[in-house]
């Protein structure tokens, strides 16, 4: 263990956001060198889940379509942080500073299925929120159950007016409406009791005066008392606020889809706070945790929502975000409802700057080769090429139980034994690779030639085996693989502690699929009409979620120009058993699946890039091999053999879910049952508890503070959630 006058040597495995979050965290020159680093990655690159390399031309190639999201205060902090460290030079660098890497993203799209069958967008440009993400925040910790339900129906009376105007609301509104001042609780309470004995809820305009009446009460809450008089009295008045939306939207919706999406919105926003107070969320020590056990739509089909809210495109883009389907199954939608209202609050009602924001090149080259420079210039060291087998254990007779010895294989080794060099130079950005430079290593053309699959969970062929040993090589670990990678690589954990077992079997994931395409068009002269550039979900299966990331462009090197690129992603069933041949199965099953959804579905979106149904414009895929032959190197669904898609099957690829029942067997960082051992991953107990790069920093951060005591709880925004 650690010998007194020597660093801490903390050893992190994998290579994703938690992992680098912890390793930003304690090689802080706060620590003055207090902690030793290192980080073992198996195969070339770090990024874990947001990995992203260089191929053809230079062009990105991601693991699927990633987005940051306006709320997401410590994923924005570290990288604010990060950049500021770094230093690059504008004038040699394109994207030198934070400003450089993340721009606003503000229009998002839905889609809805027409009663002809066909797909019809919907899309909204979200204004700006104050601030931006990472900037500090006037309050520790400003959330509240009642603070975000008073936001949520401030948006009430902005949507029926928008109704009565005859038409859709533009976006997310800024304003949060007139609060009722000066009237005491006991005030409130008798004028929404008069208004039910009366049945003055005619028209809405009285609906504006009950929901204005509703804030207020809320807002005043904790004061009222006989409390479960008080909130039987709001439920009666969230009842009849709903008869009445209900009959005036009923009376002008019609056909109009714009109408009948306000409809579906205020009907949402009603069975929110409805089901708010009759759980009691703004009073239950575990916040929106309590209704962890039931199914998102199941809870809101329990406070009120019809079948037509719950089929509605703004649901179904947040299960599409979430990839909440289990085993990879659309027609088995699987969300905690508490995770699901947390994150929609979070998402709608905490943003600052944008609602999303888009990275201006791959996510390994805003994030991880960033990160990597920095630790690097710290003193944190990097063994690539470094595939963990197994975490030892000290017999259970040893004492408290504790990691030994980490054993990995040594899938290559570095010529002349020193440091391997990952990052190239793409135009003036330092980038991630899309496969492994050979001359850096032992024999690396013959590895190359062979096919040796790095990143690949099946592959198993090796240079040598390496043990690390407690004492002299690490004191801590943080463990940052993902949980589907947990029973291969920790076995002695899961068997040891039943805490362990328990979140194996229980916590899920799923597999994903995406692909890429360049195109000669742009987005108009594909048919697409409506603001831009957008990102969008709710669409058919198999491909729900599309974004365009035109933007992207100016950091390749096509040497034929591209007018337009588009980022496709969606969840992808279990195709076949897990085994060395699964790789290849999936990504034929992709492939065939992309086909398909090109010849027959995404016409709905680009009508002009379609002939006719069943029939796409493959001439429209841009070749980065052709500009160099001079001629067409293939026509028909061939030439999609030149663009890129992939199917995320290995264990520490797959998505990790948040369904109902599951949350509460996620160990946090906290968790002090191995000794010397802490976890790091978006599938951890975080206090977020969702697949997304900020419940991973989140949880990196918690791991730092396991091992240093830093950074203080209360700093990590949104760890003391409701």
């Amino acid at each position: 263990m650690h010998v007194p006058g020597r660093p801490i040597r903390v050893a992190i495995i994998g290579g994703g956001c938690a992992s680098m979050a912890a390793a930003f965290e304690l090689t802080r020159p706060e620590h003055r060198g207090l902690y030793d680093v290192t980080v073992y990655q198996m195969g070339f690159r770090l990024g874990g889940k947001g990995a992203s390399g260089r191929g053809p031309s230079g062009r990105i190639e991601e693991h699927g379509l990633h987005l940051w999201m306006g709320f997401y205060e410590n994923a924005f902090r570290l990288m604010r942080s990060c950049y500021a460290e770094l230093g690059r030079n504008p004038r040699a660098c394109p994207i030198a500073t934070f400003e450089d890497a993340f721009a606003p993203a503000p229009v998002v799209g839905v889609t809805d299925r027409l009663p002809s069958g066909a797909w019809e967008p919907w899309v909204a440009h979200f204004p700006p929120g104050k601030g931006m993400p990472g900037d500090p925040l006037e309050e520790r910790n400003p959330f509240s159950v009642a603070g975000y339900l008073e936001k949520a129906l401030a948006l009430v009376p902005e949507l029926l007016r928008s109704a009565n105007a005859g038409r859709p609301a533009p976006g997310w509104p800024a304003s949060e409406g007139a609060r009722r001042a000066g009237a005491s609780p006991g005030d409130v309470l008798g004028m929404i009791e008069r208004i039910l004995r009366y049945g003055q809820l005619a028209t809405t305009a009285a609906v504006f005066e009950a929901v204005d009446l509703l804030r207020t009460a809320l807002q005043s809450l904790f004061a009222l008392s006989p409390r479960d008089s008080v909130q039987a009295t709001l439920l009666r008045l969230l009842d009849a606020i709903g008869v009445v939306v209900r009959r005036e939207l009923d009376a002008i919706v019609g056909g109009d889809m714009g109408l009948r999406r306000v409809w579906e919105v205020v009907e949402l926003i009603l069975c929110i706070v409805r089901g708010s107070l009759r759980y009691g969320l703004a009073f239950h020590p575990d916040g929106f945790d309590a209704i962890n056990e039931y199914e998102w739509t199941d809870w809101l089909r329990r406070n009120g929502a019809s079948e037509r809210s719950l089929d509605s495109g703004f649901i179904r883009a947040l299960y599409d975000l979430a990839f909440a389907y289990e085993e990879g199954d659309v027609r088995r939608p699987a969300l905690a409802a508490g995770v699901a209202l947390r994150g929609a609050l979070r998402m709608f009602f905490t943003y600052r700057g944008s609602l999303f924001f888009r990275m201006q090149a791959g996510m390994g080259d805003i994030v991880f080769a960033p990160m990597y420079e920095v630790l690097k210039q710290r003193g944190a060291r990097f063994e690539f090429f470094h595939r963990l087998r197994n975490v030892k254990l000290a017999p259970p007779e040893a004492g408290p139980a504790h990691v030994t010895a980490l054993e990995f294989d040594v899938q290559a080794e570095i010529v002349g034994g020193g440091e391997y060099a990952p990052l190239v130079d793409v135009k003036g950005l330092p980038c991630w690779p899309a496969k492994a430079d050979p001359r850096q290593l032992v024999d690396g053309e013959r590895l190359e030639r062979e096919g040796w699959a790095f990143e690949s969970h099946w592959e198993t062929r090796r240079a040598r085996e390496k043990t690390v040993r407690v004492g002299d090589d690490f004191d801590f670990v943080v463990l940052g693989v993902s949980i589907g990678a947990i029973p291969h690589v920790a076995p002695e954990l899961v068997e040891r502690a039943p805490s362990w077992r328990a979140m194996v079997q229980n916590v899920k994931s799923v597999a994903t699929q995406a692909f890429q395409v360049w195109l000669r068009a742009d987005a108009r002269e594909l048919g697409w009409y409506r603001p831009g550039p957008v990102n969008l979900s709710g669409f058919v299966e198999p491909f729900d979620t599309w974004a365009d990331m035109t933007h992207l462009e100016r950091v390749e090197s096509f040497e034929e120009p591209v007018r337009s690129i588009a980022y496709f992603c969606s969840v992808l069933p279990d195709v076949a058993p897990e085994g060395p041949d699964l790789p290849g199965i999936a990504r034929a099953y992709v492939r065939d699946n992309i086909v398909r959804f090109l010849d027959w579905d995404v016409g709905w979106l680009w009508p002009a890039a379609v002939r006719r149904p069943g029939e796409f414009r493959w001439d429209l895929l841009v070749d980065p091999e052709e500009a160099r032959s001079g001629a067409p190197r293939s026509t028909g669904p061939a030439r999609f053999d030149s663009q890129f898609w992939t199917a995320n099957v290995n264990p520490s690829d797959r998505y990790v879910l948040s369904m109902p029942g599951s949350i509460k067997y996620r160990i946090s960082p906290l968790d002090m049952t191995f000794d010397n051992l802490t976890i790091a991953g978006d599938w951890t107990r975080s206090g977020l508890d969702t697949g997304c790069v900020e419940s991973a920093v989140m949880s990196g951060l918690l791991a730092a503070h396991a091992i240093s005591h830093h950074p203080p709880l209360d700093e990590i925004i949104g760890y003391d959630h409701p």
